[in-house]
């Protein structure tokens, strides 16, 4: 049985518990969990003699509560697989359903009857209360099944009291009450997915009472319960001690990174390196180590050694300054020529507006000091020419999913280009999404294709002279991505424009430092990747072994035949 020999791996992530939890109820109700207990427990008497011992309790319980007996047939379905001495049954000949209501008295106040809804048995939250004595009640040593609503199929244990009106009383024989449980638990998602109704779904009680289910002997049934209960247990055991183990990596992982940004960051680097696979194995830290990369490479903290070690590579001619003199002189020529459109000059940026302190030989800048920013518009819809046998990419923020961005399916012509505000965006030009999809806002990436945007997207054309600090300005970008998501998930969706694009602070360091600075990264970023893949090949290996134990269940059928 591969589910019992990896149970304690396939248990390792949290999410997998409910998984687990399902796929043990479908090997219990299947005998799949008591094949050694068959094979120890020949003896047992057949099911065919426990069902006469149903069907007898329930005509008896039918008598005494004063209702009509309905004449039951045994029903064994012949192609149908069971384990041996197990039969086929319906579900109306062990249980049947009895309906609660509204009582007319139901009222706030405290009175005789509390009054059992979804709230009161899930919860133990009790609201309402009655003295209605005819109301349908039901006792501590019963269970309900929810009929109307989101959760139908639900079964809740009871108590004393008022039977509500969503919710029905499974009456059942006390001696097959705890399997009978079992299989409303099994059956729960099937149950939903045949709910009645549209506006208040409900459920299907003539469908579930027709079902046919496979009966074992009471001595195995109380076998698959015992087992399943112990499973159960375990189940959250190793949930609950998974949980607290990801929550102290991730206590651990937010306190390193935390102290690399406060204390001595090559130090502290150092030590954070000796427990990346022991403490970054969990996407949300590798996540959150990807975020603190960038910032400390925009920063100038990763290369702290870097500078000490290359004092003559951050000279004057080498510095930031140089290189925005430098484009500021390109600009100046091609807006002589031309070429390039004169904007205003932005307010230059003030100590007061300073986020933090640079090494030495790096400066402060806004974006529009360094590239081109630009956007672009939406063509007519109604106006074909514009799209009809268009060959020019046009981009939406839903192309800047990736690093690169994807050219998507809707072209535009060359009509559309001269007609409206849209532009070409050279290849090797940056993108980022202004707003539309929120999984995107933020998000930044390169055109390997030249084209057209729409107005949810700024583009940034480099010139010749600072192509330089495209990939560093990349990684910039994902840092300002990151912090905008968490903004997002925050609540407060930032709005981006290109105003603002184009007022963005921009630390630029020297050249050789910012070239120091993306090989750190690029090594850095390949690690993560590293990580992921090994966190991706664990959770596959988890993957691989429930289908496994699935094909165990819905291929294995005929070995209980042949025991």
């Amino acid at each position: 049985m591969k589910l019992l020999e990896h149970f304690h791996k396939l248990s390792i992530y949290p999410k997998n518990a409910k998984e687990l939890k399902g796929l043990i109820l479908q090997l219990a109700v299947k005998g799949k969990l008591t094949t050694e207990w068959r094979k120890n427990n020949p003896e047992v008497e057949s099911a065919s003699v426990l069902l006469e011992r149903i069907i007898e309790y329930n005509s008896e319980q039918l008598i005494l509560k004063k209702r009509k007996v309905k004449k039951t047939i045994i029903n064994n379905v012949p192609n149908l697989v069971s384990p041996p001495k197990w039969i086929h049954a319906r579900n109306n000949e062990l249980f049947s359903l009895q309906k609660g209501k509204n009582p007319k008295d139901l009222s706030e106040s405290v009175s005789k009857y509390p009054y059992l809804d979804i709230e009161a048995l899930d919860r133990g939250n009790i609201r309402r209360y009655s003295n209605d004595e005819k109301a349908s009640r039901c006792t501590e040593n019963e269970i309900l099944v929810v009929c109307d609503g989101s959760r139908s199929g639900l079964v809740l244990n009871g108590k004393d009291g008022i039977v509500g009106s969503t919710l029905a009383v499974i009456e059942t024989p006390p001696f097959i009450q705890h399997f009978v449980r079992l299989l409303f638990l099994e059956d729960f998602q099937r149950a939903n997915s045949s709910m009645k109704g549209a506006a208040i779904p409900h459920l299907d009680t003539k469908f579930l009472l027709e079902n046919t289910i496979g009966l074992p002997p009471l001595e195995e049934q109380n076998a698959i319960v015992s087992i399943v209960e112990k499973l159960f247990k375990e189940v959250e055991q190793l949930e609950q001690l998974t949980v607290e183990r990801i929550q102290l990596k991730e206590k651990f992982a937010i306190s390193a990174l935390n102290q690399i940004n406060i204390g001595d960051t090559s130090k502290e680097w150092a030590f954070l390196q000796q427990h990346f696979t022991s403490f970054f194995n969990e996407e949300s830290n590798i996540k959150k180590l990807r975020e603190t990369i960038l910032q400390l490479a925009v920063q100038g903290k990763l290369t702290e050694h870097w500078r000490k070690a290359n004092p003559k590579l951050i000279e004057a001619k080498n510095s930031a300054k140089e290189l925005l003199e430098q484009i500021k002189k390109e600009k100046a020529l091609r807006q002589a020529q031309g070429t390039l459109k004169k904007e205003k000059p932005l307010p230059p940026i003030t100590k007061d507006e300073i986020p933090y302190k640079l090494p030495d030989g790096w400066v402060w800048c806004r974006l529009t000091e360094v590239v081109d920013v630009g956007t672009g518009s939406t063509p007519s819809k109604t106006n074909l020419s514009y799209y009809e046998g268009g060959t020019i990419p046009w981009y939406t923020s839903s192309a800047t999913n990736d690093r690169y961005a994807k050219v998507q399916d809707i072209m535009i012509t060359q009509k559309a280009l001269d007609k409206t505000n849209c532009k070409i965006f050279p290849k090797g030009s940056l993108i980022i999404a202004l707003y539309g999809q929120g999984k995107t806002r933020g998000q930044i990436s390169e055109l390997i294709v030249p084209g057209a945007t729409n107005q949810a997207i700024a583009g940034m054309v480099f010139y010749e002279s600072s192509v330089v600090i495209k990939q560093y300005l990349k990684y910039f970008f994902q840092k300002i991505y990151h912090e905008i998501r968490l903004l997002a998930e925050g609540g407060a969706q930032p709005n981006l424009n290109v105003g603002k694009i184009k007022g963005t602070f921009i630390p630029i360091p020297p050249i050789p430092e910012l070239e120091a600075i993306v090989e750190k990264v690029n090594s850095l970023m390949a690690l993560c990747d590293s990580l992921e893949q090994e966190v991706k090949q664990s959770k596959d290996e988890v993957e691989k072994l429930m289908k496994a134990v699935l094909r165990e269940v819905f291929e294995g059928e005929k070995e209980c035949v042949n025991e």
